[in-house]
C-alpha cells in the first residue's frame, strides 16, 4: 500500500525474503539478534504503565517475539507471501510490536500509515530494526575486492535507515510523540564466513531487486575475506562486524497527550531568560 499518490521505489524482493526465512528456520536460526531485541522490547513495555488488551506483532522473523507474560494473547502476522498490506481493521489495536523486519519494507511510509490507522487512540507502537552502519565492514570489503577483482561494485547490502530519517517517517505517518535510539552491537567472528553463515540463518543475504544474479566468483570472496581480516581484526584475529538495531516507538494521538505550546504562547521572552543566566 504506498503512503501517496506517488509509487514507492521497490527495492527488496519479499518474496525471495519469505523463502529466505523459511529456510533459515531449517538451517537452525541465529537468534541473538532477535533474543537481545525480544528482552529489550520487554523491558520497555515494563516502563509503560498501560494494559495491553489487543497486540499484534508485525512480521518478526520466526514465531514471533517472547515477551514472558508480559503480554496476553499476541497475534503473529507472519511475512506469508512477501505483501505489504496489513490484514488489520482500523482501531483494533492498543499496541502494535516489530522486530527486526521492517529493514525490508519498500514502502515504510505507508506501513507506518496502516499502523497509524490501526491503533486505537493513545494506542503505542514500538518496533526495532536493523538500521545506521550495520555491517558497514563487510560492506566496505566487499567493494574494495570486487573493485580489484572484477573492475566494478554490485549492490549487495541494503541501504539502512538512520535516526532522522526514521522520526520523519513517524510523524508523516500521524503517529505522535515519536522517540528513537540506536544499540550498537558488535559481533565478532573468526572470519568474514563465519559472519555470513549467521546472515544465511537470519535469512538476511541480499535480497535487492537490482543485485546482481550470478554466483560471486571465488576469487571475490576469498580477496573479501583477506580484506576483511586485515581492517577489521583485533588483538586476537578474529573480526568484528557491527549492527545498529534503531528503535523506535510513537503513540496514535490522542486528547490526554502532551501538546506542543503555540507560537507565541511562552511566558517568557529569551531575553529575559537571557539576563537571568547572567546574575
Amino acid at each position: 500500500m504506498a503512503s501517496d499518490t506517488t509509487t514507492a521505489p521497490v527495492l527488496f524482493d519479499r518474496a525471495l525474503l519469505a523463502r529466505r526465512l523459511a529456510r533459515a528456520a531449517k538451517l537452525g536460526p541465529a537468534s541473538f539478534l532477535l533474543d537481545r531485541v525480544s528482552e529489550d522490547m520487554e523491558e520497555r513495555l515494563s516502563a509503560v504503565n498501560r494494559d495491553f488488551a489487543e497486540v499484534a506483532d508485525i512480521w518478526t522473523p520466526g514465531e514471533g517475539l517472547s515477551l514472558a507474560g508480559r503480554l496476553g494473547k499476541v497475534r503473529h502476522i507472519d511475512i506469508g507471501s512477501g505483501d505489504e498490506t496489513l490484514p488489520l481493521a482500523p482501531g483494533s489495536l492498543d499496541l502494535a510490536l516489530s522486530a527486526l523486519a521492517f529493514q525490508f519494507v519498500n514502502d515504510l511510509p505507508g506501513v507506518l500509515a496502516q499502523i497509524r490507522r490501526a491503533l486505537k487512540p493513545d494506542g503505542l507502537l514500538l518496533a526495532a530494526l536493523i538500521g545506521g552502519e550495520t555491517l558497514i565492514e563487510l560492506r566496505l570489503c566487499f567493494a574494495a575486492a570486487e573493485a580489484e577483482i572484477e573492475g566494478g561494485v554490485s549492490p549487495r547490502v541494503a541501504p539502512f535507515a538512520d535516526l532522522r530519517d526514521i522520526g520523519g517517517l513517524l510523524q508523516r505517518a500521524g503517529l505522535a510523540l515519536p522517540v528513537t535510539d540506536v544499540d550498537r552491537v558488535v559481533v565478532r567472528y573468526e572470519n568474514a564466513f563465519g559472519l555470513m553463515a549467521d546472515l544465511r540463518r537470519m535469512g538476511a543475504t541480499n535480497i535487492l531487486m537490482e543485485r546482481r544474479r550470478s554466483p560471486t566468483r571465488v576469487a571475490t570472496m576469498m580477496r573479501m575475506a583477506q580484506i576483511y581480516a586485515a581492517r577489521f581484526d583485533d588483538p586476537d584475529g578474529r573480526i568484528r562486524a557491527t549492527f545498529d538495531i534503531v528503535w523506535l516507538s510513537a503513540w496514535a494521538p490522542h486528547e490526554s497527550q502532551p501538546k506542543p505550546l503555540r507560537p507565541g504562547s511562552a511566558t517568557a521572552s529569551l531575553e529575559q531568560a537571557v539576563k537571568r543566566t547572567k546574575r
